[in-house]
């Protein structure tokens, strides 16, 4: 089981926890919500849970908790910029759907 990050959403993370001047990573989790049923979360952490699924690349953790880590498994969070706008984009190979504003997803 992992979760990785893309050196860019690497760079991101660390810019952003150095400039906030606190926290030890993201969290990544999942919702349910929106028009095909689950929704990724994702939130700047400040300590980790003992339950939480730890994992680390380009020297940033990423913190996953039980419930949500067989829906994110295997998936890589990179941050794009696309014209004027910039994001994290999730990359999960066990999403099999998208609604079409592209804020949910079905596994």
């Amino acid at each position: 089981m992992a979760v990785t990050l893309s050196e860019a959403a690497a760079r991101h993370v660390t810019r952003y926890i150095a400039k906030r001047g606190k926290g030890v990573g993201v969290r990544l989790g999942i919702k349910t919500t929106g028009c095909s049923g689950l929704a990724y979360k994702l939130e700047y952490a400040d300590s980790v849970a003992p339950e939480d699924h730890v994992f680390e690349e380009h020297g940033v953790k990423v913190l996953v908790d039980p419930k949500s880590l067989p829906f994110v498994d295997g998936t890589q969070l990179d941050f794009v910029r696309e014209g004027l706008n910039e994001g994290f984009k999730f990359h999960n190979p066990k999403e099999k759907d998208r609604c079409g504003c592209g804020e949910s997803f079905r596994v």
